[in-house]
């Protein structure tokens, strides 16, 4: 299983639990990826996923740099150029072992 994979996993659950619909995961661009895609209601959302157990690498919020928000930026006007969509936000999942926080309106 991919790094990762079992967090965004848990996301998933915690955003459908939410009545999100997933419209695509990992989506890559030439600038990075968006590990989940989804719906909620009429906004798409475009979602990061940052995991740990430990304090060994930090908190995973410590790990959403400005690096990478602009990152997802880019990647997110390019999936709004292929799919136009007029509302939409940037969410974060933090998943610390079985707990999730979810983050709305991160940018």
């Amino acid at each position: 299983m991919r790094r990762g994979a079992k967090f965004e996993e848990l996301a998933v659950k915690h955003l459908e639990s939410l009545g999100y619909r997933i419209v695509r995961k990992n989506y890559h661009c030439g600038f990075g990826e968006i590990d989940i895609v989804a719906l909620d209601g009429d906004s798409l959302v475009f979602v990061e996923v940052k995991g740990g157990k430990g304090a060994e690498l930090g908190d995973p919020v410590e790990r959403v740099t400005p690096v990478k928000l602009r990152r997802m930026t880019q990647c997110l006007e390019k999936f709004l150029q292929e799919h136009p969509a007029e509302d939409y936000r940037v969410e974060l999942v933090v998943v610390r072992g079985t707990q999730v926080e979810h983050i709305k309106d991160l940018i």
